[in-house]
Protein backbone atom coordinates (compact mmCIF):
# COMPACT_ATOMS: atom_id res chain seq x y z
CA UNK A 1 0.00 0.00 0.00
CA UNK A 2 1.09 3.53 -1.01
CA UNK A 3 1.57 5.65 2.44
CA UNK A 4 -0.87 8.53 2.08
CA UNK A 5 0.28 10.31 5.73
CA UNK A 6 2.15 12.95 4.11
CA UNK A 7 -0.33 14.18 1.20
CA UNK A 8 -3.30 16.46 0.64
CA UNK A 9 -5.35 16.05 -2.71
CA UNK A 10 -7.01 18.50 -4.59
CA UNK A 11 -10.22 17.21 -6.60
CA UNK A 12 -11.11 19.18 -9.83
CA UNK A 13 -14.62 19.99 -8.22
CA UNK A 14 -16.02 23.23 -6.56
CA UNK A 15 -15.44 26.83 -5.78
CA UNK A 16 -12.33 26.43 -5.23
CA UNK A 17 -11.79 23.25 -5.92
CA UNK A 18 -12.02 20.77 -3.19
CA UNK A 19 -8.94 19.74 -0.82
CA UNK A 20 -9.39 16.10 0.59
CA UNK A 21 -6.99 16.16 4.29
CA UNK A 22 -4.35 13.92 5.15
CA UNK A 23 -6.53 12.73 7.87
CA UNK A 24 -9.58 11.50 4.80
CA UNK A 25 -7.07 10.34 2.30
CA UNK A 26 -5.36 7.96 5.14
CA UNK A 27 -9.12 6.83 6.12
CA UNK A 28 -9.87 5.59 2.72
CA UNK A 29 -10.98 8.82 0.61
CA UNK A 30 -12.68 7.82 -2.49
CA UNK A 31 -14.65 9.31 -5.13
CA UNK A 32 -14.63 9.30 -9.03
CA UNK A 33 -11.64 11.49 -8.76
CA UNK A 34 -9.55 9.38 -6.93
CA UNK A 35 -9.12 6.10 -4.89
CA UNK A 36 -6.93 3.90 -3.23
CA UNK A 37 -8.74 0.38 -2.67
CA UNK A 38 -6.70 -1.41 -4.84
CA UNK A 39 -3.33 -0.72 -3.25
CA UNK A 40 -2.52 1.52 -5.99
CA UNK A 41 -3.63 5.29 -6.34
CA UNK A 42 -6.30 6.14 -9.21
CA UNK A 43 -6.28 9.76 -10.43
CA UNK A 44 -8.78 11.12 -13.23
CA UNK A 45 -8.87 14.91 -14.48
CA UNK A 46 -11.75 15.79 -16.51
CA UNK A 47 -10.84 18.71 -18.99
CA UNK A 48 -13.96 19.93 -17.85
CA UNK A 49 -12.76 20.47 -14.23
CA UNK A 50 -12.95 23.33 -11.67
CA UNK A 51 -9.58 25.08 -11.56
CA UNK A 52 -7.62 26.31 -8.90
CA UNK A 53 -6.68 29.93 -8.52
CA UNK A 54 -4.46 31.15 -10.98
CA UNK A 55 -4.20 27.63 -12.81
CA UNK A 56 -5.56 27.38 -16.31
CA UNK A 57 -6.75 23.57 -16.36
CA UNK A 58 -7.90 21.32 -13.98
CA UNK A 59 -6.26 19.03 -11.97
CA UNK A 60 -6.28 15.33 -9.50
CA UNK A 61 -3.32 15.83 -7.59
CA UNK A 62 -1.41 15.26 -4.23
CA UNK A 63 -0.04 17.89 -2.57
CA UNK A 64 2.74 17.48 -0.06
CA UNK A 65 2.07 17.92 3.60
CA UNK A 66 3.08 16.86 7.24
CA UNK A 67 1.47 13.95 9.07
CA UNK A 68 -0.83 15.99 11.07
CA UNK A 69 -2.32 17.89 7.41
CA UNK A 70 -0.49 21.35 7.50
CA UNK A 71 1.57 22.19 4.22
CA UNK A 72 4.87 21.20 4.52
CA UNK A 73 7.42 23.36 2.73
CA UNK A 74 11.42 22.67 2.84
CA UNK A 75 14.47 24.65 1.65
CA UNK A 76 16.85 22.30 -0.05
CA UNK A 77 19.59 22.70 1.55
CA UNK A 78 18.60 21.27 4.64
CA UNK A 79 18.08 17.55 3.50
CA UNK A 80 18.66 15.17 0.58
CA UNK A 81 15.04 15.87 -1.49
CA UNK A 82 13.66 13.18 -3.62
CA UNK A 83 9.88 12.08 -5.09
CA UNK A 84 10.31 8.49 -6.80
CA UNK A 85 6.83 7.30 -8.39
CA UNK A 86 6.12 4.19 -10.55
CA UNK A 87 3.11 4.74 -12.65
CA UNK A 88 0.93 4.29 -15.80
CA UNK A 89 -0.33 6.85 -18.08
CA UNK A 90 -3.95 5.54 -18.85
CA UNK A 91 -6.05 8.36 -20.98
CA UNK A 92 -4.69 11.45 -21.89
CA UNK A 93 -6.94 14.76 -23.47
CA UNK A 94 -6.88 15.73 -26.93
CA UNK A 95 -3.73 17.76 -25.58
CA UNK A 96 -2.21 14.90 -24.99
CA UNK A 97 -0.48 16.23 -21.81
CA UNK A 98 -0.28 15.17 -18.36
CA UNK A 99 2.08 16.84 -15.54
CA UNK A 100 2.50 13.85 -13.56
CA UNK A 101 5.07 15.00 -11.06
CA UNK A 102 6.29 18.53 -9.56
CA UNK A 103 8.79 20.45 -7.59
CA UNK A 104 6.59 23.35 -6.39
CA UNK A 105 7.61 27.13 -4.80
CA UNK A 106 5.52 27.91 -2.25
CA UNK A 107 3.17 30.92 -2.83
CA UNK A 108 4.47 31.31 -6.28
CA UNK A 109 2.75 30.70 -10.10
CA UNK A 110 6.44 29.20 -11.30
CA UNK A 111 7.22 26.14 -10.35
CA UNK A 112 10.88 24.71 -10.62
CA UNK A 113 10.39 21.12 -12.16
CA UNK A 114 6.94 19.99 -13.87
CA UNK A 115 7.52 16.38 -14.99
CA UNK A 116 4.96 15.92 -17.96
CA UNK A 117 4.01 12.72 -20.53
CA UNK A 118 2.88 14.41 -23.67
CA UNK A 119 1.32 11.69 -25.68
CA UNK A 120 1.07 11.56 -29.74
CA UNK A 121 -1.89 10.33 -31.93
CA UNK A 122 0.51 9.84 -34.63
CA UNK A 123 3.04 7.89 -32.85
CA UNK A 124 0.66 5.84 -30.43
CA UNK A 125 2.81 6.67 -27.74
CA UNK A 126 4.45 9.42 -25.50
CA UNK A 127 7.11 11.50 -24.52
CA UNK A 128 8.24 12.25 -20.93
CA UNK A 129 9.58 15.67 -21.14
CA UNK A 130 11.16 17.65 -17.98
CA UNK A 131 10.30 21.11 -17.76
CA UNK A 132 12.84 22.94 -15.35
CA UNK A 133 13.53 26.85 -14.29
CA UNK A 134 17.07 27.14 -13.66
CA UNK A 135 16.48 30.28 -11.61
CA UNK A 136 13.05 31.67 -9.42
CA UNK A 137 11.84 34.12 -11.60
CA UNK A 138 12.81 32.62 -14.78
CA UNK A 139 9.73 33.18 -17.24
CA UNK A 140 10.60 30.48 -19.28
CA UNK A 141 11.80 26.87 -18.21
CA UNK A 142 13.96 24.48 -20.22
CA UNK A 143 12.57 21.74 -21.79
CA UNK A 144 14.52 18.03 -21.65
CA UNK A 145 12.75 14.99 -23.14
CA UNK A 146 13.41 12.51 -21.19
CA UNK A 147 12.64 9.12 -22.57
CA UNK A 148 10.37 8.62 -26.12
CA UNK A 149 8.03 6.17 -27.05
CA UNK A 150 6.33 5.19 -23.79
CA UNK A 151 2.86 3.98 -24.51
CA UNK A 152 0.02 4.38 -22.73
CA UNK A 153 -1.13 1.99 -20.10
CA UNK A 154 2.90 1.03 -19.96
CA UNK A 155 4.49 0.98 -16.14
CA UNK A 156 7.25 3.11 -15.31
CA UNK A 157 9.45 4.98 -12.87
CA UNK A 158 10.53 8.53 -12.52
CA UNK A 159 12.95 9.89 -9.75
CA UNK A 160 13.19 13.60 -8.88
CA UNK A 161 16.00 14.37 -6.72
CA UNK A 162 17.45 17.38 -5.18
CA UNK A 163 20.53 17.58 -2.99
CA UNK A 164 21.40 19.74 -0.40
CA UNK A 165 24.17 21.27 -2.99
CA UNK A 166 21.33 21.94 -6.12
CA UNK A 167 22.47 19.62 -7.87
CA UNK A 168 19.33 18.74 -9.49
CA UNK A 169 18.76 14.79 -11.14
CA UNK A 170 15.27 13.93 -13.03
CA UNK A 171 15.20 10.30 -13.92
CA UNK A 172 11.94 8.63 -15.79
CA UNK A 173 11.75 5.38 -18.06
CA UNK A 174 15.50 4.09 -17.93
CA UNK A 175 16.72 7.76 -18.44
CA UNK A 176 18.37 10.36 -16.71
CA UNK A 177 18.95 14.04 -17.04
CA UNK A 178 21.18 16.32 -14.20
CA UNK A 179 22.30 19.99 -13.71
CA UNK A 180 22.58 22.00 -10.84
CA UNK A 181 20.07 24.73 -10.25
CA UNK A 182 20.91 28.43 -9.24
CA UNK A 183 21.83 29.01 -5.68
CA UNK A 184 18.96 31.87 -5.59
CA UNK A 185 16.68 28.95 -5.14
CA UNK A 186 18.02 28.17 -1.80
CA UNK A 187 15.99 30.49 0.17
CA UNK A 188 12.52 29.68 -1.48
CA UNK A 189 10.20 27.04 0.13
CA UNK A 190 9.44 24.09 -1.80
CA UNK A 191 7.32 21.07 -2.09
CA UNK A 192 6.69 17.80 -4.05
CA UNK A 193 3.41 17.19 -6.19
CA UNK A 194 2.26 13.80 -7.80
CA UNK A 195 -1.04 13.18 -10.05
CA UNK A 196 -2.92 13.90 -13.07
CA UNK A 197 -2.69 17.40 -13.75
CA UNK A 198 -4.25 18.19 -17.19
CA UNK A 199 -2.93 20.60 -19.68
CA UNK A 200 -6.18 21.23 -21.13
CA UNK A 201 -9.53 22.22 -20.83
CA UNK A 202 -11.68 21.81 -23.22
CA UNK A 203 -13.74 18.95 -24.64
CA UNK A 204 -16.09 16.57 -23.33
CA UNK A 205 -16.76 15.56 -19.51
CA UNK A 206 -15.60 12.00 -20.65
CA UNK A 207 -12.21 13.96 -21.61
CA UNK A 208 -9.16 14.29 -19.30
CA UNK A 209 -6.03 12.37 -17.77
CA UNK A 210 -5.81 9.31 -15.99
CA UNK A 211 -3.00 7.51 -14.09
CA UNK A 212 -2.58 5.13 -11.63
CA UNK A 213 0.17 5.06 -9.29
CA UNK A 214 1.51 1.84 -7.91
CA UNK A 215 4.61 3.58 -5.68
CA UNK A 216 4.65 7.07 -4.13
CA UNK A 217 7.39 7.74 -2.10
CA UNK A 218 8.90 11.05 -0.83
CA UNK A 219 12.37 11.68 1.39
CA UNK A 220 13.41 13.90 3.01
CA UNK A 221 16.75 12.52 4.43
CA UNK A 222 19.03 14.73 6.62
Amino acid sequence: MIDLATWNLSVPVGNPPYTVETSKLVDGFKDQYFHSNTGTLFFWAPVTGATTANAKYPRTELRETYSNGTLKNWLYPDADNSLHATLAVNQVPTSGKIVIGQIHAYESQKPMVKLEYQYSASTQSGNIVAKVRMRPDDDDARIITLATGVKLDREFNYLIHLSPGGALGISAAGYQWDTEISKTWSVKPLYFKAGAYVQDNTGYTSEGGKVTFSKLDIDHDR
